[in-house]
C-alpha cells in the first residue's frame, strides 16, 4: 500500500511571514498539532507544530522566578509573552528540513519513520509541492480498510 492512498490530500496550511497569532489560531481551528509550511510560490518549506509555538511563547524558568514563581505567576508571564510574540512572523519557528515522504513510498515506511522518530504526521512531496500529509490515524485507518 502506497502513502499516496492513506494521505490527506488538504492539509492545514500556512504560509510563511504569517504571524504566531494567525499560526495559533490554525492550530486550534483545524484541531492538528502540525501545519505545513509553504512559501509565496506555494511550494513546501517545512512545518510548524503546536509544540514549537508553545515553546515560543513559554517564559523561561529565570523569567518565571523573577516574577515570582508561581504557578499564577507563571500563567500570568505567559500570557504576557504570548501577547508580546502574537505579531511576529512565523519563520524563525519553522523546521525547514522536516523529515518527508514521497506519494509513492510504502506505508509501512511512513509507519516505521513516525514511530522511529515520534512524530505524529509527516508531509508528502513530490519535488517542493506539497501532495498532502500522512498522520499516525491516516496508517490506523488504512489497517482496518486494507486488512
Amino acid at each position: 500500500m502506497l502513502v499516496q492512498d492513506v494521505m490527506t490530500r488538504f492539509p492545514a496550511c500556512i504560509h510563511l511571514g504569517a504571524d504566531i497569532r494567525r499560526a495559533a489560531e490554525l492550530v486550534s481551528i483545524s484541531q492538528v498539532s502540525e501545519l505545513m509550511v509553504l512559501d509565496h510560490d506555494d511550494e513546501f518549506v517545512g512545518a510548524l507544530s503546536e509544540g514549537d509555538l508553545i515553546r515560543a511563547i513559554l517564559p523561561t524558568w529565570d523569567e518565571s522566578l523573577r516574577a515570582g514563581g508561581s504557578l499564577n505567576d507563571a500563567f500570568g508571564d505567559l500570557a504576557r509573552k504570548a501577547r508580546d510574540l502574537a505579531g511576529r512572523p512565523i519563520d524563525p519557528l519553522v523546521v525547514r528540513n522536516a523529515i518527508t515522504l514521497r506519494p509513492t513510498d510504502e506505508v509501512a515506511r511512513a509507519a516505521v519513520v513516525m514511530t522511529e522518530k515520534q512524530i505524529r504526521r509527516l508531509p508528502v512531496v513530490d519535488g517542493r509541492k506539497l501532495e498532502g500529509t500522512v498522520a499516525r490515524a491516516d496508517i490506523c485507518r488504512a489497517v482496518i480498510y486494507y486488512a
